[in-house]
């Protein structure tokens, strides 16, 4: 079961670039686009809850399990 990052949606949403995030969430650039592209394996309890905090948002808001295979 994938799971889905919607990170740029909720980034677009918020009107927030990944710049302004970074500096907020205190994420390099380059994890935190990894993240963003979905090529991130794993994340921790703390960043997400910086990033929600950031994004104003709950986790399912950015992270989505699907049924394809």
């Amino acid at each position: 079961m994938p799971i889905i990052v919607n990170l740029d949606v909720m980034m677009a949403k918020r009107k927030i670039s990944l710049n302004e995030l970074s500096e907020r969430v205190d994420l390099t650039l380059s994890n935190l686009s990894i993240l963003k592209t979905g090529k991130a394996k794993a994340i921790r309890f703390s960043t997400l809850e910086a990033i929600c905090k950031a994004l104003d948002c709950q986790p399912g808001d950015i992270l989505e399990c699907t049924d394809d295979k």
